[in-house]
C-alpha cells in the first residue's frame, strides 16, 4: 500500500465514515461528470431535500474528483462531507516539495489555507488551522496527489431543495477555488517553497535539541508576544527576542543556514523577573514549541523538545489510581497515596498527579508557571517549616523534588518563578526578563543563594521508582460512540464527557476530535489491551502516528481531525471519568 503523508508531525461518530451500506450509495461509486451532475441539481431544485442523498458518490470535473461522501437528512443537521482529489498529474507539483512526511505535511499546510482563502464565503468550508501547522485529515498528499475533505451545508428553502445555489456552489464556486489553489501553475510558487522549507527547518532544529544537550531554543529575533488572547497572530511592534551572549547557541538548519538563538539546557532552568515583564509569554513559546509554525509567526524558530508537557494545578478534576506518594506522605483518611483516586482533586493532589501523570506517560522536560500552579505544592518557606513540623505536613514540595526528578528519571523542568527565591538553590540557570529582554542572572542568583541562605531543609531524600498504570480497556466506549469537541476545553466521547482545560498545549479544536477518535481505536484495535501500560500505549501510538500519520488515527472517518500527540491522548485518558485502572505493569 502507498504511503499518505499529509500533516503530521468502525463506529458512528460526529463525522461520518466513508464506507457506504446496503441502504446507503457507495460513496466511491462513480455516478458521472461534472455536467451531470448540474443537470441534476438542476432537476431536483425545488424537491423534497431527501432527495440530496442521491448525489452520493463520486463525479469527475475537468482536473480532479469529487466525491459525495456523507448528506446530511436535513438543512439543520451537521454539515454534508466532500471529498475532492487533484491526481498528482493535475496538481503537478514538484516531488520535492512532498519526498518526505514532514515536507508533505508542510505543502498540505499550505495548500489547506490557500484553498481556506478562495473559498471565502462560500456554503463549503475547509479545515485550515490556526499558527501551528499540523497533520490534518482536510488536507494529504498522496504521491503527490491532492486530497482535500470540506464540509458543506446544501442550501434549501425550509425543508425542499435549493437546487440552483447547490449548482453554483459545487459547480462553479469549486472548480475555480480548486484550479487557483490546488494546482502548481496557479500557485505562487515561492511563498510555497518557502513555507515547506520553513517546516523543514522547524522540524530540524527541534530533532537537534537533544544532541545539543538542550530542551528548548528561542531564535534572536522571534517574535514572542500574541496581539490577544483570541488573535494568536505576532503582536505589532513587539520587541524581538535576543538570546543572553553567555546563552547563545548556533544550530545549522538544511535551508535558513546557521542560526543563533538561546538554548535551554538540561536540568532545571528558572525563568524571574517582574510581573508583565514576559516570563509567561516566553513559557508560553515553549510549550507550543512542540508544534511547527507557519511563516511570519515569529515563533518558526522557537522549539521544544517533543516531549515537553506543561503541567498545572487543576482544582476538581478526576485522579484515578496515581501514585502521588513523592508529594503526598499521607492522608488524615489513612488512603495510601502510592494508589490515590479522589472524585475531586485540590489544586496540590492535582498537580501532583499531572505530575506524575506526564512523567509515567514519558514526559522528559515538565513546563511550569506558579500563576497555574498550587502554592502549597510549589514550596514550603523556613517560617512554614518551623511552624508545622514535617510530621504535620504531608505535602513535599516541588522545590525539593524537582532535582531528584531530574537526576532519577532525567527529568528536565523549565519553571516561571516570580515569586520565591528558594528556587535558586536548585536552578542549573537563570533566566531574567526585564521588558521582554531575556538576560543570564544564573551567577547573581547563585551569590545571592550562598550570601542570604533561607534556612529551610529539603523534605525529600529522591524521587522512587514509577508505577506504570494498565488500564482496563472496556472504560472507553467502542460501540459506535458519538465523538464531539468542545473547541479545546472538552471532549465526549459517548456518554463521557473529558475536560481538557488543563491540557494547555492542545491548541486546535481539531487536536480534541484526534484523541478522541486514537482513545477509541486503541481500545477497538486491541493496543489498550489490559496488559499494556499508559507508557507503553504512547509508544506504540508515536510510532503508528509517525509512519501512518491521520490513518493511524482512524482510516475512515470523514470528517475533520487532526493528529495530536500522543502526550495528550494521555492526558485525555487520565482526565476520562469512566477511566478504569486495571493494575499495574512492570
Amino acid at each position: 500500500m502507498a504511503q499518505r503523508y499529509g500533516g503530521r508531525g468502525g463506529p458512528r461518530r460526529s463525522g461520518p465514515r466513508t464506507t457506504g451500506t446496503a441502504q446507503q450509495r457507495d460513496p466511491a461509486a462513480a455516478r458521472g461528470h461534472a455536467q451531470q451532475l448540474r443537470q441534476e441539481l438542476r432537476g431536483m431544485h425545488g424537491a423534497s431535500y431527501g432527495r440530496y442523498k442521491s448525489l452520493t458518490g463520486s463525479w469527475r470535473f475537468e482536473g480532479f474528483t469529487l466525491q459525495v461522501q456523507r448528506v446530511q437528512p436535513d438543512p439543520y443537521a451537521p454539515a454534508s462531507r466532500v471529498q475532492v482529489t487533484v491526481e498528482a498529474d493535475r496538481a503537478g507539483v514538484p516531488q520535492q516539495l512532498w519526498d518526505n512526511p514532514v515536507r508533505a505535511r508542510g505543502l498540505a499546510g499550505y495548500l489547506v489555507r490557500a484553498l481556506h482563502r478562495q473559498l471565502g464565503k462560500s456554503r463549503l468550508r475547509v479545515d485550515a488551522g490556526g499558527q501551528q501547522v499540523l497533520d490534518r485529515s482536510s488536507c494529504q498528499i498522496h504521491q503527490g496527489a491532492v486530497q482535500v475533505r470540506m464540509g458543506i451545508d446544501l442550501p434549501g428553502r425550509g425543508r425542499t431543495i435549493d437546487g440552483r445555489a447547490a449548482e453554483h456552489t459545487l459547480c462553479d464556486e469549486l472548480p475555480e477555488a480548486v484550479d487557483a489553489a490546488l494546482r502548481w501553475t496557479a500557485a505562487d510558487q515561492q511563498a510555497v517553497q518557502e513555507f515547506v522549507d520553513s517546516v523543514e527547518d522547524t522540524d530540524a532544529l527541534r530533532n537537534a535539541l537533544p544532541e545539543l544537550g538542550l530542551v528548548a531554543f528561542v531564535a534572536d529575533g522571534a517574535i514572542l508576544p500574541r496581539r490577544s488572547g483570541i488573535d494568536k497572530r505576532p503582536l505589532l511592534e513587539a520587541v524581538p527576542f535576543r538570546s543572553p551572549e553567555s546563552m547563545r547557541v548556533s544550530v545549522s538548519l538544511p535551508h535558513r543556514g546557521e542560526i543563533t538563538g538561546m538554548g535551554v539546557g538540561e536540568g532545571i532552568t528558572l525563568i524571574v523577573g517582574g510581573g508583565f515583564h514576559g516570563k509567561s509569554t516566553l513559557l508560553r513559546a515553549l510549550e507550543n514549541g512542540v508544534y511547527d509554525h507557519v511563516p511570519g509567526d515569529g515563533r518558526e524558530l522557537v522549539v521544544a523538545r517533543a516531549d515537553a508537557v506543561k503541567v498545572r494545578a487543576e482544582d476538581g478534576r478526576r485522579v484515578h489510581r496515581v501514585d502521588v506518594s513523592p508529594f503526598v506522605s499521607h492522608l488524615p483518611t489513612g488512603a495510601d497515596t502510592r494508589d490515590f483516586s479522589t472524585d475531586n482533586a485540590s489544586g496540590s493532589t492535582s498537580q501532583a498527579a499531572a505530575i506524575t501523570e506526564a512523567v509515567e506517560a514519558g514526559a522528559g522536560v515538565l513546563l511550569v508557571d506558579e500563576d497555574t500552579a498550587a502554592t502549597n505544592l510549589m514550596i514550603r518557606d523556613a517560617r512554614m517549616q518551623a511552624l508545622v513540623a514535617k510530621d504535620a505536613e504531608p505535602l513535599t514540595p516541588f522545590v525539593d523534588l524537582i532535582r531528584p526528578l531530574h537526576a532519577t528519571h532525567g527529568v528536565s523542568t523549565v519553571l516561571v518563578m516570580g515569586g520565591s527565591g528558594d528556587y535558586m538553590d536548585v536552578a542549573d540557570a537563570v533566566v531574567m526578563l526585564d521588558s521582554y529582554r531575556a538576560r543570564d542572572v544564573t551567577e547573581a542568583a547563585r551569590e545571592l543563594s550562598q550570601a542570604r541562605p533561607t534556612g529551610r531543609r529539603s523534605e525529600a531524600e529522591g524521587y522512587p521508582p514509577l508505577r506504570h498504570r494498565v488500564v482496563d480497556p472496556r472504560c472507553i466506549a467502542t460501540e459506535r460512540p458519538k465523538i464531539r469537541a468542545r473547541g479545546t476545553d472538552a471532549l465526549t466521547v459517548g456518554e463521557s464527557t473529558v475536560e481538557l482545560r488543563g491540557v494547555e498545549q492542545i491548541v486546535d479544536a481539531s487536536q480534541v476530535t484526534g484523541i478522541g477518535l486514537a482513545l477509541v481505536g486503541c481500545a477497538r484495535r486491541g493496543v489498550l489491551d489490559g496488559q499494556r501500560s499508559i507508557a507503553e500505549v504512547v509508544k506504540i501510538l508515536a510510532a503508528e502516528f509517525a509512519e501512518r500519520g491521520v490513518e493511524a488515527v482512524d482510516e475512515r472517518f470523514a470528517g475533520d481531525f487532526a493528529v495530536p500527540r500522543p502526550l495528550e491522548v494521555a492526558a485525555a485518558l487520565n482526565r476520562l471519568r469512566a477511566l478504569a485502572v486495571s493494575g499495574f505493569g512492570s
